[in-house]
């Protein structure tokens, strides 16, 4: 997805270009009147267009007319739409908690992996990002500390914490990646339900399996259909990952 170009205003900035977003919302805004916009304003109401609509309907002007501000008053805050981005995933990941007590990994661990696939199926537009999702953000980074907080408690070592880690949020996120990917599919060719879906690639599937090139596939995708619940499928799948952690790390 392109990036907007910075504002003549963001320009003035000079040397802020090279700071962190974060650190220039730590700093005071030099502005005596009251305040009208703020850095969570201008993020939620992105958030709520990119729900709505999909993240291409993000845009620095159209984020002024639902702020009903002046096409410049948001590059007080932002030098563009990289840094609303960064925002957005900020907002929403302050809504994904881990439990408190770091005693049981394993329970942090899966409450991290499904409540990390529900906020992307409630969000499907981060399936859509690139650089913003690599970014380090607050509210990211405070639950990637208490994950680990877990798994160190847990006696691993910080490089086996980290690769437990990654595993657990590869699992997590490419899975519900493939499922908010659906959701795009479905929503813009107007489905409603997986059956629609099936039925779409019916004849397609109903052709390669009657080659019987693929019985071992044929035998699996039908035993597979009592995973009707897309969440009891995720759930299964994330056992079989934690039980071979524990397996391999011994906790």
């Amino acid at each position: 997805m392109a990036s907007e170009k910075k504002s003549p205003a963001a320009s003035q900035c000079g040397d802020d270009d090279k700071v962190s977003l974060w650190e220039r919302l730590e700093r005071p805004i030099a502005a005596p009147r009251a305040q009208v916009l703020s850095s969570s304003r201008i993020a939620s109401v992105a958030v709520a267009i990119a729900d709505a609509e999909g993240i291409d309907a993000v845009t620095m002007r159209r984020l002024a007319t639902e702020l009903e501000v002046a096409p410049m008053a948001a590059y007080r805050y932002v030098s563009g739409k990289d840094d609303v981005l960064e925002l957005m995933v900020d907002t929403v990941y302050g809504d994904l908690k881990v439990p408190d007590d770091p005693s049981d990994w394993r329970e942090t661990m899966r409450v991290l992996a499904v409540n990390t696939r529900e906020l992307v199926l409630a969000h499907p537009w981060l399936a859509r990002l690139s650089k913003a999702m690599f970014a380090p953000t607050p509210n990211r980074l405070a639950v990637n500390e208490q994950a680990l907080v877990a798994l160190d408690a847990a006696g691993l070592s910080p490089e086996l914490s980290m690769a437990v880690f990654e595993t657990v949020n590869a699992y997590a996120y490419g899975s519900a990646y493939t499922e908010a990917s659906m959701q795009l599919l479905m929503k813009g060719q107007g489905w409603t339900h997986s059956d629609d879906v099936k039925m779409a690639m019916a004849p397609e599937f109903t052709w390669l399996m009657s080659t019987g090139r693929y019985p071992t596939y044929q035998r699996s995708a039908s035993a597979a259909s009592h995973f009707g619940d897309p969440g009891a499928k995720f759930e299964s799948g994330l056992d079989c990952v934690l039980d071979g952690i524990g397996v391999r790390m011994g906790i």
